[in-house]
Parts: structure tokens; sequence; C-alpha cells
């Protein structure tokens, strides 16, 4: 019964999310709702992470089981190894997730960025005189003058061009990129696009769309601008704890060795929770979304 149960539970867990996907024309694309982490970023990120951990484990906890003369005993060695061992190994464990969502944000907003020079292009093309397909192939060797190959963009464009060869309706080109993406800006442009492409006023959708995008990116820009002070003070207030221990362990060895006592202990973890806590609660105060 318990292996049934087992292989019930296997079974039921989901699969991870593909990193890329076919498209219609059987070219991969990338899903940017996900980033799988190389080998080689696991283990440097993983690295880093244990480093920072293991250090500041140690200035908190380090030094227990010394004896009166306040010398080190193999109690402290074994301590002092096994708190670096713990707290390091459980850093570069938590951080590992984290560091890839903060890469696939940046990926998003790199190309959200992308998008909006790419409605640009498309909106000068399409004032020129141009049709929409003839628009879609210029703006990608217009937007291979701005970005180098192998750019998001280009890529999302070259599949949209090869469908476009191949009579692929364009609205469905850009909804699959919308939902690929899990922008909203992109999803809405596909959403009007297919909407209003039926009158065949694309010139309008296209100018339109690039002046809301651009206007909220501005908006974006400036709270951004204006947080940014805060943020570096958040982050100085959330470092400090680290750096005041460090300079009592330093100038004060007598005084620091009120930490190894078990009140100190105690005193201690519940300061670190509050810290982490009040840290967490900052950077979700100052995360504005437009």
């Amino acid at each position: 019964m318990k292996k049934e149960k087992e292989k019930r539970t296997k079974r039921s867990k989901p699969a991870p999310a593909p990193q890329y996907y076919t498209s219609a024309v059987n070219i991969p694309v990338r899903n940017y709702e996900v980033y799988y982490l190389s080998a080689g970023e696991k283990i440097l990120y993983f690295l880093l992470a244990f480093a920072a951990g293991g250090a500041v484990a140690y200035l908190f906890y380090g030094g227990v089981g010394k004896n009166e003369f306040g010398e080190a005993t193999t109690v402290t060695w074994i301590w002092n190894v096994s708190i670096i061992m713990i707290c390091g190994l459980i850093c570069g464990r938590v951080y590992l997730p984290i560091r890839a969502g903060q890469l696939m944000r940046k990926r998003k907003a790199a190309l959200a960025n992308q998008f909006r020079d790419l409605l640009d292009a498309l909106s000068t093309l399409l004032g020129s005189g141009a049709n929409i397909q003839t628009a879609f192939f210029d703006a990608y060797d217009d937007l291979s003058m701005r970005y180098m190959e192998g750019e998001d963009i280009l890529k999302e464009l070259a599949n949209i061009n090869a469908g476009i060869r191949r009579n692929i309706d364009i609205g469905a080109l850009i909804r699959d990129f919308g939902n690929r993406s899990g922008i909203d800006d992109i999803k809405s442009f596909a959403d009007v696009f297919e909407i209003c492409g039926r009158s065949g006023n694309y010139r309008e959708v296209i100018r339109s769309t690039h002046h809301i995008i651009s206007d909220k990116m501005a908006v974006e820009m400036d709270i951004e601008t204006s947080m940014s002070a805060a943020k570096m003070e958040q982050n100085m207030m959330s470092v400090m704890p680290v750096i005041l221990v460090a300079l009592i362990k330093i100038s004060s060895p007598e005084f620091s060795a009120n930490f190894s006592t078990v009140t100190g202990i105690i005193s201690t973890t519940v300061a670190v929770i509050l810290f982490v806590a009040a840290a967490l609660i900052a950077k979700a105060i100052m995360n504005i979304k437009v």
C-alpha cells in the first residue's frame, strides 16, 4: 500500500514548465515565465550565498565553547564549522530560486523595453506607407542595428516573420508571443491588434499602443528615480546589524563574549528574525507597480 501511495504521489507531482516551446513554424521559442539557472550559474550563486551565509553565521554565533581564558576548544572548532556549514548550505539552497526569480524579472523588463522599440519601429514604418507585413520585415533589420544578435526581441521577430512567410495570421503569432512573455502590455497589444486589425487600421493601433507603453514606462522610471534613495537607505539598514556586530567584536572582544552565552544566542536569534522581517516588509512596501 505504501509503495502504491508513493507512486501516486510521484505521478501527481506537476512537471516543471518547459524553458522553450515549439512555435507554429517549428522554431524553439522561449517561455519567459520561467528561468532555469545553468550549471555554472548554480555553482557561482550557491558559492556566493554559502560564503555570505557562513560568514554572517560565524559573526553572530561563532566562538561558543571557549574556556575560561577565552581560548578556543575542540567544542568551539566543531561549533564554528557546524554553523558555517549548516547556515551556508541553507542560504545557498534558499538563494538559488530567489536569484532565478530576479533574473527572470530582469529579462522580462528588458523584453518590455525591446518591445517598445519594436512598436516605435513599426509605427515609423507604417507611417512611411509600408504595409503591415513589410513593416515587420523591415523592423527586424532596424532592430538588428540596435541590438546584438541573439536578443530576445530579434528571436521573436524572426519567429513572427517566418510565420508571415507561411501565411500564418499575425494576430495569432503576436498572441502566442504575449502569452509566453507574461507581460501585460504585450498581451493587451495582442488583444487590440486582433480586434482593430480586422479593419486594417494597424497604424493607429500600433501608434496608440506605443504611446501608452511609453507613458507607462516614463512613470515607472520616475517612480524608480524617486525611490532610489529610499531603497539605498533600506539596503544600508539591512546590512547595518552585521557591520555593528563586526565592529563590536573587533573593538571589544571582552564584551563580544556575551554573544556566545545562552542568553546572547537567544537574543541574537530574535534580533536576526526581527531584522529579516523588517527588511522583507520594507522591500514589499517599496515594490510599487504601475
